[in-house]
């Protein structure tokens, strides 16, 4: 793989700059930023929910015998929307 220089750097900012121009770089960069910004707080909602789903898991394990326990891998079988009574 070859090296980047500060020659090639220059000559590919130099490149970037003439193909967007002045006025759209800033413009860019702004939304750039919003993009990782929003897609930063959506994965740390993302392990939030995944904890909350694991702690749950756990006090539910802990707190039956094993067999109240509603097993979310095997699918429902009485043709009846809902948790299992």
């Amino acid at each position: 793989m070859p090296n980047l220089g500060p020659m090639e750097i220059i000559l590919i900012l130099v490149l970037i700059l003439l193909l967007f121009g002045f006025k759209k770089l800033p413009e860019a960069a702004r939304s750039i930023g919003k993009s990782a910004r929003v897609f930063k707080s959506e994965v740390s909602e993302m392990k939030e929910e995944d904890r909350q789903r694991e702690a749950a898991k756990n006090t539910r394990n802990d707190g039956t015998s094993g067999t109240d326990a509603i097993d979310e891998a095997k699918p429902r079988t009485d043709n009846e929307s809902g948790p299992v009574a």
